[in-house]
């Protein structure tokens, strides 16, 4: 804080000898986040109990497919094994193919992540 106040007052100063206005704005680096930082197994637990929970609906189920495609990550096929199973349990073949074809687009160039989860499974 203190530098980017001397930083301002040195410039000021200089700034009045010259003709065209000088901008410049202090940087500031924060740290905001107070959470928790979450491992990779919490993670796939806690979307494998989301998609286990037993009254899960066809809503809730597209509602956490569409988060969990969301992150910059292909899901564990422990993952998809759940979601998948939620969708046995909906009796709903539509989003099960969605899903299979959602983790095909986000294996992208890499022809060996589709291939193996869907082993996996």
């Amino acid at each position: 804080m203190f530098r980017a106040v001397y930083r301002l007052s040195a410039t000021g100063a200089r700034s009045l000898a010259r003709s065209r206005p000088c901008y410049s704005a202090p940087l500031a680096s924060r740290c905001y986040s107070h959470a928790k930082v979450e491992t990779d197994e919490e993670f796939d637990a806690r979307w494998v109990t989301y998609f286990s929970k037993p009254d899960i609906d066809a809503w809730e189920l597209r509602k956490g497919m569409n988060t969990l495609i969301g992150y910059d990550l292909v899901p564990e096929p422990k993952i998809l094994e759940s979601a998948l199973r939620a969708c046995r349990r909906l009796n709903d073949l539509a989003s099960a193919i969605r899903i299979l074809e959602a983790v095909k687009n986000k294996a992208g160039p890499r022809k060996d992540i589709y291939p193996y989860t869907v082993k996996v499974i």
